[in-house]
């Protein structure tokens, strides 16, 4: 995938900024370099989880309770993924797969119509409640609202010859651990999830060139409606 310098200039939906320059584009290798937060990120995060949390409670149980009717499984799902400064954190999320998944089909990237979805995850899924558990994770800090999404820790990806490769092998992945990883940004509001990671990557790389307070309002705004229309599964436009 070929990328462009900073001097140019990309349109994505109603977002306008400027393309990562090259000198962030190749950073592949090395250790995450930490990136300064806008001053009013924490605080917004802090304050919108807080909120979240309060508000969601009586979802948690009624969830909790529709996977456990489904298949009598556990009720989360709990993955190792990569935090800021290539830290690691334990990410919780509602079970949306088989209990089995994992020992079925190993730690592969969930894909459009996956066989491993329950009838209870498609819902979930679509809808971004899966995702509630990871209130906790902003609350205490360790992510944010916005940015990378956090990569799971030994996942493993294939390059176009179909190589399987690790997310460490990929370049950028340093880069996009100089901060905090987030439960939306650019790609996931505008790109497919199944998208493959450097093509996430190059997104990634984008927001922390250009991150913003508005930024971030813009595109939690824009994941609120995609969450209430339940589109988080659409493979076309989502907003």
């Amino acid at each position: 995938m070929q990328m462009s310098s900073s001097s140019e200039s990309t349109c994505t939906g109603e977002i306008d900024i400027p393309l990562p320059t090259q000198s962030v584009l190749h950073t592949a290798i090395g250790a995450a370099v930490s990136i300064k937060e806008p001053i009013l990120k924490r605080p917004l995060d802090f304050v919108l989880s807080s909120i979240g949390l309060i508000l969601s409670a009586p979802l948690w149980l009624a969830i909790a309770l529709a996977i456990k009717l489904e298949d009598g499984g556990p009720v989360f799902y709990t993955q190792e993924r990569w935090g800021k400064g290539v830290s690691r954190i334990m990410v919780r999320k509602f079970r949306t797969m088989t209990p089995d998944a994992d020992k079925k089909f190993g730690n592969i990237q969930a894909k459009e119509n996956d066989d491993r979805t329950t009838r209870v995850g498609r819902v979930l899924r679509a809808t971004g409640m899966d995702e509630l558990p990871q209130l906790l994770n902003i609350w205490k800090g360790a992510m944010s609202f916005v940015g990378p999404r956090a990569l799971a820790v030994d996942e493993i990806v294939h390059d176009e010859n179909g190589n399987a490769l690790r997310y460490e092998e990929l370049p950028g992945f340093h880069k996009r651990l100089s901060v905090r990883p987030g439960l939306t940004g650019i790609a996931t509001v505008y790109r497919p999830k199944d998208i493959h990671p450097q093509d996430k990557f190059y997104y990634d790389l984008l927001y922390i060139e250009n991150q913003s307070f508005w930024l971030d309002l813009r595109l939690i705004a824009l994941s609120f409606w995609i969450s209430i229309r339940g589109k988080w599964e659409t493979r076309g436009s989502k907003v």
